[in-house]
């Protein structure tokens, strides 16, 4: 089956990482996969985005044009699918999803797209958002990345027969294996005796970090039993990752400083999945979710996890995995961390139990075959609706 992915990517994001895993999962089960990328006027590539697929021999291609230059964009996405008439056109993000709403049909492409997450935010974000349900309500068909983004997706007015849920999968790269603990230390620049909680993402409302922040005076409380902790030992916070928010965000630590643990603020760090080991216990402090690939490539590099409650994480990992806390609650996100730094033993049996569930459950191959069967669902209903004009 040919297949473009479209999109338009950011430096580094969870949608980025799911395309970047899709495509080189469906190029490994046959399939003559392409992405093209819209990238702005004078970046003439996306290297830490484009570069693996390329290596993985997934046909990439780019479309260079200012910004809000729509109407040429438009043109340009529907120039190469009619030079290279893919059977599938999956679009991925709001901004493709609008643009290239119906790009694929004229050379009679299935349109699919893939819902990463509704984040709601400020009125043009909901703006966006708004839009882009109202084109994606158009698709042949919608995949959400979780259940509970499916039933926001539904009552947004997604048809239900059109829409399927399919969980983001982690595809294994031999070539970027995560570092050991003392490599991924030294790269970052962190205290090799320190117990390290850290925290990746977009520094944005629905990730959470201010909620981590609020939580930093009891991180580094005293421990909660005798189970071998130093209390000695010092505790210290890393936080991998940029956005809007940061400067404010920095402001609160450095006035929440006082008795709390040290916070080293690291911004974007390339290859960031590489380096999770640093850590004694990644947070997910998130408000919403989607199905996180921070939480897959912790699982997968066998670190402790303590998550909120949200979205896609509970379908990931259970109980017996990670230790899972509501949203919006700094206490409670605090005694999480404590819990993992006062009784590693059981916070190590967690995280063994979360990489066998991923290998379980996050097989690049049956991921693969998941879409394959959106796929073709996909073809019938384009088949049907070209049937009933003719």
């Amino acid at each position: 089956m040919r297949i473009t992915h479209v999109l338009a990517p950011a430096p580094v994001g969870g949608l980025e990482r799911v395309v970047q895993g899709l495509a080189t999962a469906q190029r490994n089960a046959g399939n003559d996969v392409e992405v093209l990328a819209v990238l702005p006027k004078g970046e003439p590539d996306a290297g830490p985005f484009l570069t693996p697929l390329r290596r993985y021999g997934v046909g990439v291609h780019t479309i260079n044009l200012p910004a809000r230059a729509y109407r040429a964009e438009r043109q340009a996405i529907f120039d190469h699918c009619a030079a290279h008439r893919p059977a599938v056109v999956h679009t991925h993000g709001a901004h493709v999803d609008v643009v290239a709403a119906d790009a694929g049909r004229a050379v009679g492409a299935a349109m699919v797209t893939t819902m990463h997450g509704i984040t709601g935010g400020d009125w043009r974000n909901r703006g966006y958002e708004w839009l882009q349900v109202r084109a994606c309500a158009r698709r042949d068909a919608v995949v959400a990345v979780a259940r509970q983004l499916a039933t926001r997706l539904i009552d947004a007015g997604i048809p239900p027969e059109r829409l399927h849920v399919v969980r983001n999968a982690w595809q294994p790269d031999g070539d970027r294996d995560p570092l050991g603990r003392e490599e991924a230390r030294r790269r970052l620049g962190l205290d090799p005796n320190a117990f390290i909680a850290g925290w990746v993402g977009r520094m944005s409302p629905e990730k959470g970090l201010d909620v981590l922040v609020e939580a930093l005076p009891a991180v580094d409380a005293p421990p909660l039993d005798a189970s071998g902790y130093d209390g000695r030992r010092p505790v210290g916070v890393a936080i991998i990752g940029d956005g809007a928010e940061r400067g404010r965000l920095q402001a609160r630590a450095a006035a929440l400083a006082i008795g709390g643990p040290r916070v080293d603020w690291l911004g974007h760090v390339p290859d960031a999945a590489r380096l999770l080991r640093a850590f004694d216990v990644l947070v997910l402090s998130s408000r919403s979710e989607g199905t996180p690939m921070t939480l897959l490539e912790a699982m997968a590099a066998e670190v402790p996890v303590v998550a909120t409650r949200v979205g896609g994480v509970p379908d990931v990992v259970g109980d017996d995995e990670a230790l899972l806390v509501p949203p919006d609650e700094p206490a409670v996100l605090a005694a999480a961390i404590r819990s993992v730094r006062d009784d590693r033993a059981t916070a190590r049996r967690r995280a063994r139990a979360a990489l066998l569930r991923l290998r379980r459950d996050g097989d690049p191959t049956l991921w693969a075959a998941r879409y394959r069967y959106v796929y073709e669902a996909a073809l019938e209903t384009a088949n049907a609706r070209r049937a009933v004009r003719t």
